[in-house]
């Protein structure tokens, strides 16, 4: 069973874009009717009138959408900056009615929803309404994409650690190669030390893609993320006060 979920990242510029538009292309290659979904989006572009997202139509070309751009993507502002800060630089304000209209049209219209956010989910979109209070009034199961390099431990789980802290329900990690890297040690390693310590399966890991299209997503490194996210019984490796922390509890030395 395909289940609608949302996608964040560890930070700005680690690949959600990618990912999302990679599984959503994936379901419909299977033949799934798959709407996508950018609700905030800054960094937006002009043309003519409009400000244009560029996440948003890497999406929706991705996932052969024909929804209108309003509806996958209801806030786009041009600054590139958190949304409560581009929103008070632009003069506009955010409405989240109109963020939830959208959802309700886009779930109704498809049968499987894939869900991108902006930046992480400590991101401010009002002053005191983050990413993470977006997913949880969506409902949705969360997919963290993380990278593979240093310092990718503490990003991911702390990404972890706000999740459950908010009460979502964690699909997975996606590892995305958001740049060309020469994989060292670290990169080895570091996907099998985030899933024993965030107490989180890594669902997949995404080559370096280089410069892409829409219309030019490989099948391979997405076709076993979807699986995994689709799988049931989805595996787990929470258990006990782990369950409830990222981090499993140490011994304090003697």
């Amino acid at each position: 069973m395909i289940r609608s979920f949302f996608v964040t990242g560890t930070d700005t510029g680690v690949g959600k874009t990618v990912v999302a538009a990679g599984l959503a292309a994936a379901m419909k290659r299977r033949g799934i009717d798959v709407g996508v979904m950018k609700p905030v989006a800054t960094g937006g572009r002009r043309r003519g009138r409009a400000i244009v997202s560029d996440d948003a139509e890497f999406l929706k070309l991705a996932a052969g959408a024909r929804d209108r751009r309003d509806l996958i993507n209801p806030v786009c502002l041009e600054p590139a900056l958190a949304p409560n800060m581009a929103s008070r630089l632009a003069h506009r304000a955010i409405d989240l009615r109109v963020i939830w209209k959208a959802v309700e049209t886009l779930k109704a219209r498809h049968d499987v929803l894939v869900v991108e956010g902006v930046g992480g989910l400590m991101v401010p979109i009002l002053d005191r309404f983050l990413v993470a209070d977006l997913v949880r009034r969506l409902r949705l199961p969360l997919l963290i994409v993380t990278r593979p390099t240093l310092g990718t431990i503490n990003h991911t789980a702390l990404t972890v650690l706000a999740a459950r802290h908010y009460g979502l329900d964690v699909l997975g990690l996606v590892v995305n190669a958001h740049r060309r890297i020469d994989a060292g040690i670290a990169e080895r390693l570091n996907p099998g030390v985030l899933e024993s310590m965030c107490r989180v399966p890594v669902l997949g890991e995404v080559p370096f893609l280089g410069r892409l299209s829409a219309w030019s997503l490989p099948h391979g490194p997405f076709e076993p993320i979807l699986r995994a996210v689709t799988a049931e019984p989805r595996r787990r490796l929470t258990s006990g006060l782990a369950a409830a922390s990222p981090i499993a509890p140490a011994r304090p030395p003697s």
